[in-house]
Formats: structure tokens, sequence, C-alpha cells
């Protein structure tokens, strides 16, 4: 229907007039057609008069923010055809409103079916108040020509203007005026309805009243006041009696002056008295009880003749789609790959006007406006994070060692492997030895109780490198394949703590801060630095003093072109069994590992992504202490594997003996970002592999799944028992308080490391926070953007209670469901919500 809006309150204002805004918005949002007109300031008190004598001219205002003062005052209308909303305002009273606005504005959207008077600040109830409404006046008016009229009002009890408790009251006001409008009384000309500003006044009664008839009883409502008042704004005095009313106190004083001025100063306490001493159904009365009053009145200020009492039946409400508190999104992922594909994910979810963008924290509107945070880790703000765990959404959890630093990992597995043997983790989690190394003179101590690399070096004794068993050493706080070495004896070991210890003896005689700068060039040319990398923040992963003290450590940053570390990565490492990997012949025989893309969410559901993606190193695969010329050797470039390691990235001019003599790391390591040129062909996804193992290869059994029959697809037997040990590696976690504490409004992107060995048995390698994502390459762009697109759906859209909730939506989601391509794989309740 079309409504008519006036008040007597004026215009928008955080001071005067802060519930129209929200009253106008509740009926448009309902379907209405809603025009407005009001008095061009404060009309409060003066019932239904006009300004005899006076000529009025309008304004026209353009309303701005719901609840903020920044809406705008014209002196010309808009164009025709503007669609931007605009007001009338007037220099006259609520009730010369009523009369201009029925009949000479707004004829162009036809004919008004009801006007509605408010909602006045503060309550109309009882006949002191309502004989001098402004509010009631401008209803009455609309009534004495025969329209349909309502006069709204808020009895609030707080100035807070809490935008919960004012929306509860427009949304109950709407209810009210359609049913009041499609179920008007025979004998009623208008209706004064009075709403209480309480939590939960859509869930109360609603009553029929009549107007309690009071009488002001400790004498009169003027007080005496000092002569310098007599300039006082009026609006300030109207806020004066306001806090009279809410205080429901006020005392008369006297200037002691022969000469008086008096302003209006009524005593609540007297309307108050009166409530308690009547019986209940008066309008005072409901409002005290909390219920929302609907007097039936005539156009006489009596209530209407028609024997219409107690409690007013709403019919239940038609539910209106709420609008969404707009979420204030940080968006600044690391590098120009992943940025764009973020944001192209919230576009496909979620509604465009659901979200704005943001630059910093501090351009949101208020601390507790709902925001999403995906940035660098050390660009996101905790403390804001921790102290708002309803409205804020991060990208990061603060504390995972235990999952993404080698040691922290090992120790996590050992644990819980040692309580749960039976778990799918046990037949798909290699052995390894940790230990700690500050000097390599110290090495003997270092590993004197690390008895399977002793039993290892044992058995090697005395046999070809071919031979011997082979073990990988990984740093432990390093990442991007830096730093891995491979050995077979303790004297290989041996070496290759004295070859960094050696490089950082040459160095550290350049001195301190030179040291220092090529650290920081190093990190720049492509190397890792624990502490200014985003996986590794210095307040959770390693301390000012550990820094200072990796600082003066042997082990400097390794000249080698893309395999060098930095000191703070080399103290704690992990020496695990070289894994003879699984080797397709149309492949090239080149060593592979899979990338599996984990989402951890809140605390805790894990999702597996299907898109997984096999990293090829560069060269052919070259057994460890092989040489090209060996029978069993799978390919190589005239190479030997020798107990030297050696990355690649070298320079064409080596010499022939540089050739023959190192151990080339690149026919093992997998890691692309250690791969020169375009990476052709290094990049694959894991379900374009042939679909059949080699003739030789036969899948073992699991304790997690069922071995793969021959006719099986074995990748589809990979995935499998990848989920099940995903969901079992992070139920791992979650028994390390210390070193895994996911947060109920956060989530992570993990980049999980697999390796197929040579029987088609699956292992894991490691796992890490922020992966590179950039290393998919553009050929296979769509398998990073699927992701996201997945990521914003279970996380972010389920978070926020916005977008598809493809599957039925979280809440109704359970352990091997799909949604947008990531299985949820574990669904555990760690008491952190």
């Amino acid at each position: 229907m079309h409504i008519l809006v006036t008040n007597d309150d004026g215009p928008p204002s955080q001071q005067s007039s802060p519930y129209v805004h929200s009253l106008v918005k509740t009926l448009q949002d309902a379907g209405h057609t809603v025009s407005v007109i009001l008095p061009h300031v404060q009309r409060s008190w003066i019932g239904k008069a006009h300004f005899v004598g006076q000529l009025t001219k309008p304004t026209y205002f353009r309303p701005g923010t719901l609840h903020e003062d920044d809406g705008t005052t014209h002196e010309r209308p808009l164009p025709e055809g503007a669609m931007e909303e605009e007001w009338v305002l007037v220099d006259g009273t609520p009730g010369t409103c009523a009369q201009l606005g029925l009949y000479h504005f707004f004829q162009e959207r036809g004919p008004i079916d009801l006007v509605v008077s408010g909602p006045n600040y503060g309550r109309n109830s009882t006949s002191l108040f309502s004989l001098s409404s402004g509010t009631i006046g401008g209803a009455m008016e609309a009534a004495t020509c025969r329209k349909k009229a309502i006069a709204l009002s808020y009895a609030f009890y707080s100035r807070d203007h809490d935008p919960v408790l004012i929306a509860g009251a427009s949304r109950q006001s709407v209810r009210i005026v359609e049913h009041l409008y499609n179920n008007w009384g025979e004998d009623v000309d208008l209706y004064s309805i009075n709403v209480p500003m309480i939590q939960g006044v859509e869930d109360n009664k609603v009553m029929y009243t009549n107007v309690l008839q009071n009488y002001w009883s400790s004498g009169s409502p003027f007080q005496e006041v000092e002569a310098d008042e007599e300039e006082k704004n009026p609006d300030e005095q109207e806020r004066e009696i306001r806090q009279q009313q809410h205080d429901a106190a006020g005392k008369t004083s006297s200037s002691g002056h022969k000469h008086k001025y008096f302003k209006w100063a009524p005593k609540f306490t007297d309307i108050h008295k009166s409530i308690e001493e009547n019986p209940p159904g008066n309008d005072g009365w409901a409002i005290k009880e909390g219920y929302t009053s609907v007097t039936p009145l005539k156009a006489n200020f009596m209530h209407a003749s028609s024997n219409i009492k107690g409690e007013l039946k709403l019919p239940k409400p038609i539910p209106h789609p709420k609008p969404h508190p707009t979420i204030h999104a940080l968006i600044d992922y690391e590098g120009p790959y992943v940025q764009p594909l973020i944001l192209s994910a919230l576009q496909t979810h979620l509604p465009a006007s659901s979200y704005n963008l943001i630059a910093s924290v501090s351009d949101l509107p208020t601390a507790t406006s709902l925001v999403l945070l995906i940035t660098s880790y050390e660009s996101l703000p905790f403390t804001h994070i921790h102290a708002h765990p309803t409205s804020a959404f991060a990208n990061a959890y603060i504390i995972r060692k235990a999952l993404i630093r080698k040691h922290y990992l090992a120790f996590t597995l050992d644990s819980y492997l040692t309580k749960y043997p039976s778990s799918p983790l046990k037949q798909h989690i290699p052995a390894s030895v940790s230990f700690e190394l500050d000097y390599a003179e110290f090495l003997d101590d270092a590993i004197l109780e690390a008895f399977e690399l002793h039993e290892s070096f044992a058995r090697n004794d005395g046999k070809e490198p071919v031979a011997r068993e082979w073990w990988i050493l990984k740093p432990s706080m390093s990442d991007r394949g830096q730093g891995i070495r491979l050995f077979s004896t303790e004297s290989e070991l041996q070496a290759i703590f004295e070859e960094w210890e050696t490089e950082n003896s040459e160095e550290g005689s350049e001195g301190d801060t030179e040291m220092e700068d090529e650290g920081i060039a190093a990190v720049r040319s492509g190397m890792t630095s624990l502490a200014i990398t985003e996986s590794h923040p210095p307040e959770t992963d390693i301390s000012s003093a550990s820094k200072e003290q990796a600082r003066s450590a042997p082990y400097a940053t390794s000249k080698t072109p893309g395999n060098g570390i930095i000191t703070s990565q080399l103290r704690h490492f992990v020496a695990q069994p070289y894994i003879a990997p699984l080797l397709f012949p149309e492949l090239g025989k080149r060593k592979f590992h899979i990338r599996t893309y984990v989402a951890a969410v809140g605390a805790l559901k894990v999702y597996v992504y299907r898109e997984m993606l096999a990293l090829f190193t560069a060269i052919p695969y070259i057994k460890p202490g092989a040489a090209s010329t060996d029978p069993d050797n799978n390919g190589g470039e005239g190479r030997w594997a020798s107990e030297n390691n050696r990355t690649g990235g070298q320079a064409d001019d080596e010499s022939e003996a540089e050739k023959d003599s190192p151990f080339d790391m690149r026919a093992h390591l997998t890691n692309t970002c250690l791969q020169d040129g375009t990476r052709e062909g290094s990049v694959l996804r894991f379900w374009d592999l042939p679909a059949t193992l080699p003739p030789s290869v036969t899948p073992p059994a699991s304790s997690s799944c069922a071995p793969a029959p021959p006719s099986t697809d074995w990748r589809a037997h990979v995935f499998s028992t990848i989920c099940a040990c995903t969901a079992s590696l992070f139920e791992a976690a979650s028994t390390q308080p210390t070193t895994f504490q996911p947060l109920p409004n956060a989530f992570e992107v993990f980049g999980m490391d697999w390796m197929v060995d040579e029987r088609g048995a699956v292992w894991l390698l490691e796992v890490n926070a922020f992966p590179d994502f950039g290393q998919t390459g553009e050929g296979l762009r769509d398998v990073v953007k699927g992701l996201w697109e997945g990521v914003v759906g279970v996380a972010v859209g389920d978070f926020f209670g916005v977008g598809e909730r493809g599957g039925g939506g979280g809440d109704q989601e359970k352990v091997g469901d799909e949604r947008w391509g990531l299985r949820l794989v574990l669904d555990l309740d760690m008491g952190r919500g």
C-alpha cells in the first residue's frame, strides 16, 4: 500500500529523531510505497496545531546511512526521473505535514492508503501525554480528512539507540500497522500505538487498551528559571525534558527574583504514580508490563466507543528475508597469482550487496563490524580476532606448529600412534629421527640415541653406494625444499654439516653486518628466511632470543642459487628413510609427489580438495648412489649420485669434473620452485596421471583402506587413503593443545605433500602453511580457482551465513559429503566454539 509517514521529531537525528529512518526502511522492505513529509525541526508537544498567518515553505531531504546523521537537505528537489530517495521537509507542524502530504505532494504515486505519524521519540500514553502529542496530532489531522491514520510511539529506556532494539521495534510496528489496516475497527478514526523499546518485544503481547485519564497532581508543569536561561536553545530544553521523563523525576526551583521566566518541565512522577494507582487495561499499564499498547481513538481526543478489549492476536509473520549486515573484506594475499582468484571466489559465492572491500581494519565502522581477513600471517590482527570471535573471520590459526614444523610433526605423530596404533596413519608415516645440532663437531652427541640411524649405518658398512639404505635430511624450519640433503653414512652426514659450517666461517669473516645483509639479499633472490616468511610468524614459531642464537650459530646461507637456507632455519633436523618413488615410463620416469590442498575450518572441520596435483622433478630419476650407466638406473644425464649433494640451476660453464662428481638433486627434489625455466610438464593434475600402474607394481594393503584390486583405478585408492590419513593427522594434532590451537573464527588452507612409492603405497611427507600457489602455473590456474571458491563456500559462507550452501549447508553436513570439490573428512568438536 501507499503509506504517508510524518512525525513531530523532524528529520533523522541521533539527538532528537532516531527512529523514523528505520521505520521507513522496514516499511519499504515489506513491499510498501512510502512517502515521507516531516517538520524541518523538532515540533514535539504541539498537538494538532497549525501556524496561522505563516507562509509554509518546503526543503528536500535525502536520507543517508541508517543510524548515522549524514543525510543532506537541499533547497530544490531532485530532477524528474532521478532514482535517489528524497523526503519533504516543511517549516510547519505535524498536522500541516499531514495536510500537505495528502493533498499537495506525492500525487504521482497514487492515492494514500494510510498515514503513519511517528515513531515518536518517547511514549504517548495516558491523557497527559496524548493531549499535547504532536505525533497523535499529525495522525488526528489525517483522520479529520477521513484517512486511516496511526500514531506510533516508542517508549525508550536508554539513549544508546541500540540498532538491534530499533530494528525489532520497527518490525513489530510494521506487523501491527499491516494488521490494523486490514482489520480496521468499525468505530475507529485512528489508532495510537506505543511500542516498548525492550529486548524481545516481538515475542511479547500486543494489547488493546484505553487511554488512562490522569492529572497533574503536584502542581504546575512549568518551572521557574533564572533570567540567563531565557535564550536557551529550544532543542536543548526539549532534551532536558526527555531526560526528566527518563529519570521520572523533576523538581521545581525558584530564582527568587520578582521578574520571572518559565520553561516547560512536566513532572513525570505524576504520570508514573497514576499508572501504579489504576487497574490494568490502560495504555500506561501495558507499556509498564512490556506489552505493546494499541488504543483505538476518535478524532476528538477520546478513545473509540467500540467494545475492543483484550489481547490483539497478530497472525504469524510472513518471513521476509532480513538484510544481512555488511561484511567488510580485507583481501591482501601475497602475490598477483592468488589475489584475483580470491576476489573472484567472493564474487561467485557472496551477493554483491553482502560485502565491501576495505584496505585496513581501521576502516571498520565499529569494532564489532563483520570482517573477513585474508592476508599474510604477519598482517593478521590477532588481538582483534581474539576479541571478536563472532564477527571477525581470519585465514590462519595463530598456533599450528604441530603440523607445519617437521620436528613437531614427528613428535605429534609419534605420540598419537603410541596411543592409537591402529590409526590409518600407522602404515603411511615414514620413520623419523629428530635431533638438534648447533655445531658439526657435536654430531656424535646429537644422534647418540638415534638408534635407527646407527643400525642403518652399520648395515651400509662396506656396501657400494647404490646398494645402501639412503636417508633424507630436512631442516625442520625450512620450506620450499630448502636445505634438503641425502646421506647414507655418518661421515656423509658429518660432511653436510661441516660444509655449512665452512661456508658460514668464510662469510662470517666479513662481519656480522655483512652476513645479515647477505641473508636479506638471499631472501630477495629466492632464499627463504624464517623470520620474515609468511608461514612462520616470529611471535609463535621463533622467539627473539632464539633468533639471536640462530644468527650466531654456524650454519649460514648456502651460495647455491635456489637451495640456500638462512641461519635461523638450521638447528632442528629430521632424518627419514629415502622413499623410492613410483615411476611412469610414459612420463619420462621422473619422480613426483602429490600436492593435496586441505582446508581446516573453525575448531574443527577438515576438508580435502579432490583436485590434487602431481609435481615432478626437473630431470629423470637417478637412484641414490647410482650412475647413469647402471642397468638398474632409471635414466639420467650421465651423472653420478655420490655422497655430495648439489641442486639444479647451475651455470652452463661448469667444469667436466663438476659434472661427473656432484649429486644432482634435480633428480630427487620435486619442489618446482627450485626448477629453472617454465617448468613445462613439471605440474600435472593428479587425475590426469595414468589410470593403471606399471605392470611390475602391486598396490599393497593398508590398515586404512582395502587394497586396490588390479582392475580398479589406483588414483581413487590413493585419494581415499589421503582422506583417511588427513582426518587422523588433524585428530592427532588436536591432542597437542600447546602446539595446535584452532580458532572457531578462523580457517586455514594447508598444502600437504604425499609420496607414492615403487610399490604404490602412500606416504606423508610434510604439511605446509601458506602454500605457494604460484608454483601451480598458469595452465592449471583453474585448480587453485576452484579451491578458493570451495573455501569461500564452506568456510566464509558458513561462518557469516551468506551465499550458496551447497550440499545442504554446514549444519547438516556429515563426514564424507562433498561441496565444491571439498570432501569433509573430519568433524571434531574441540570445545572452542
